[in-house]
């Protein structure tokens, strides 16, 4: 209860907040023109991740700029979603997350 009460007060959803019933087809369609992990590449068990995250940004939940794609495949033995997106730890949020992705990206690129 008392969660709840801050929530409301700062304006977060409540992390058992609902997802809009678009997010399905936005995530969907976000995926089609953003078809591989933005760090490493891979194609395979992909997410759309929040980045800045839904339950303190719902209004955020839609935007494309507040999407990007980190995939969760262990490709070298890294799942990219959990490290970058969330720094090791699910319940931590990567403020970094985009430039994290782009200098990743280029030094794998590179290999």
């Amino acid at each position: 209860m008392i969660k709840r009460a801050v929530d409301f007060v700062t304006g977060k959803a409540p992390l058992k907040a609902k997802r809009s019933p678009k997010w399905q087809t936005v995530r969907k369609n976000f995926l089609k023109s953003h078809r591989e992990c933005a760090v490493c590449g891979g194609k395979k068990k992909l997410e759309v991740h929040h980045i800045k995250p839904f339950h303190e940004y719902p209004e955020l939940e839609l935007e494309e700029e507040n999407l990007i794609t980190l995939c969760e495949s262990d490709s070298g033995g890294v799942v990219c979603h959990l490290f970058f997106g969330h720094l090791g730890d699910y319940k931590k949020i990567n403020p970094d997350v985009l430039d994290d992705a782009k200098e990743w990206r280029q030094r794998l690129d590179f290999k």
